[in-house]
């Protein structure tokens, strides 16, 4: 079963996030089109030396290997599992000291909405929903009950020199957070480099400038009501988006793998969430945190993050947007 963005990133950042098609570039586009934490991941450049270019992107994807060696649920030896495992990690990789106080610094400005210790919570639902005859209303209560004793971010203590969980049994997924982590660090990595015309998709999406000619980027938002139809486009050239939904990997009906650390159960407060901000990785993190709170508190948390808009859909089939017109454009049709 895939963890709990993968799938979401598959079909919300690589089929809903589609960048549209733009005239021939004045110079040489290269495009590298792979896998990063299992999700599909577009690197493209324009850049006047094509040979350049693509050492550019070998260097980044050798630093994708190293980063996934981190982040990775489905490797055993990353550092991830190894503290999932264990309680505890000595000496942890800078990365994840850095990530996980990024993540817990969100935890505390969401209210606890984002909250990276839920993995016990995905790990019941996969559980119970493996079985042939599993009740689509989800494991029972006094098994949800037990799970969320093991969910609460705070009780994870990080250190340059330690990473440990208070309480036995905790396990954390930085699967809302990590691709945009991942996404930020290669982009640094290129603006390093002196390029200025970047579009990087690793499971969210990241733009160095605009194209070469001057033109934006442009990505195409899925409809959350009608997935494979793309409903609107958005520019960008500085900058980066996101997208969180319950209708990328649902278990049930009722049950899908955005969990609210509050209930113990799936969030259905909102179908799906896209948030455009300076930085994948806050665009990242944001989108899952308002994917978990009741959509009448957006408003007032996203007065505490400036720079950032979102796109909000409300069941059965309302938009809101916050923080200025972040679409241009609306269109029917696949």
């Amino acid at each position: 079963m895939l963890t709990r963005r993968r799938f979401l990133t598959i079909t919300a950042a690589s089929a809903a996030l589609a960048t549209a098609p733009s005239a021939r570039a004045a110079v040489p586009r290269v495009e590298w089109r792979g896998t990063a934490l299992g999700a599909e991941a577009l690197l493209r450049l324009d850049h006047p030396d094509e040979a350049l270019a693509w050492r550019l992107i070998a260097d980044c994807l050798a630093e994708l290997e190293r980063l996934e060696g981190v982040f990775s649920l489905c490797r055993p030896d990353s550092a991830l599992c190894r503290l999932n495992r264990g309680g505890a990690l000595e000496a942890p990789p800078l990365d994840l000291v850095v990530l996980l106080t990024e993540a817990k610094r969100y935890g505390d400005l969401s209210g606890g909405a984002f909250d990276i210790t839920v993995q016990p919570l995905w790990e019941l639902h996969a559980r119970h929903f493996a079985a042939a005859d599993a009740d689509p209303a989800g494991p029972p209560e006094d098994r949800v009950a037990a799970a969320r004793t093991l969910v609460d971010y705070r009780q994870v203590r990080v250190a340059p020199d330690r990473i440990a969980f208070e309480r036995p049994g905790m396990a954390v997924t930085l699967n809302g957070i990590a691709q945009g982590y991942i996404t930020d660090r290669l982009a640094d990595r290129l603006r390093a480099a002196g390029l200025t015309h970047v579009l990087a998709d690793f499971g969210e999406v990241r733009a160095l400038g605009p194209q070469w000619d001057g033109r934006p980027w442009r990505i195409g938002l899925e409809d959350p009501m009608e997935p494979g139809r793309i409903a609107a486009t958005m520019p960008i050239q500085d900058g980066a988006v996101a997208t969180s939904g319950g209708y990328g990997t649902r278990f049930s009906p009722l049950c899908h793998h955005i969990f609210d650390p509050a209930t113990g159960h799936s969030a259905n407060g909102v179908v799906a969430v896209t948030v455009r901000a300076p930085t994948a990785t806050l665009a990242d993190a944001l989108s899952t945190a308002l994917a978990v709170l009741p959509p009448e508190h957006a408003q007032e948390f996203l007065e505490r993050c400036p720079g950032v808009g979102a796109w909000i859909t409300i069941p059965p089939n309302k938009t809101v947007v916050y923080g200025g017109a972040m679409i241009d454009e609306r269109r029917a049709g696949p």
